[in-house]
């Protein structure tokens, strides 16, 4: 009766042995447990983390530049169409978004940039950086379009409001370095 306890017992384990290498379920190196299944992630969250690592990589860092020669000190470019439209996302977001029930648009944007200010401050130290100038560059951005809300319930109906304009204002700041730059083997300057 041993014998066969010890059979049963040996099939099972080469059974167990077998279901367990087979499919997805298999783990060659470290085992992460529970955190190697995928995690569902909302449309939601994913597109704002991919916009803030998009802001963060395109508008929130500073620039530091040559230095300033012969008194030629005109502004990197103006604010993109991109950045403008961003901004006016943040200050004044579309209401409304239920499909079918109230929905608001923004058609037929025209964008107008007005360079307000362009001026650099004195030299001064800034830790980890050195000797250098701050110049500024500020603009007023008015953006003109064509304001569409379309209502769905109880009664259909849709509002073109074509003169809409908001202004928004952006600053865009970067550093210059200032006397004799040596930023070290291969560089441009």
């Amino acid at each position: 009766m041993s014998q066969k306890t010890s059979l049963i017992a040996v099939a099972a384990l080469v059974i167990a042995s077998l279901c367990a290498t087979v499919g997805c379920e298999t783990v060659y190196g470290p085992n992460l447990g529970l955190m190697g299944y995928p995690i569902p992630v909302t449309p939601y969250l994913q597109d704002n983390l991919e916009d803030k690592a998009h802001e963060h990589e395109r508008y929130d860092r500073v620039p530091i530049l040559g230095p300033i020669t012969s008194g030629n000190h005109m502004a990197l470019d103006p604010p993109s169409d991109d950045e403008i439209m961003r901004a006016l996302e943040r200050a004044k977001p579309v209401e409304g978004g239920i499909p079918f029930l109230h929905t608001t648009q923004r058609d037929n944007v025209r964008i107008v940039v007005e360079p307000i200010a362009d001026y650099v401050d004195p030299p001064r130290v800034y830790p980890l950086i050195g000797p250098a100038q701050q110049h500024h560059a500020h603009y007023k951005c008015i953006i003109y379009y064509t304001r569409k809300t379309r209502v769905g319930w109880p009664l259909p109906y849709t509002i073109d409001d074509e003169d809409s304009q908001e202004v928004v204002y952006i600053d865009h700041n970067h550093l210059h370095m200032v006397g004799n730059v040596d930023t070290g083997p291969g560089s441009n300057f």
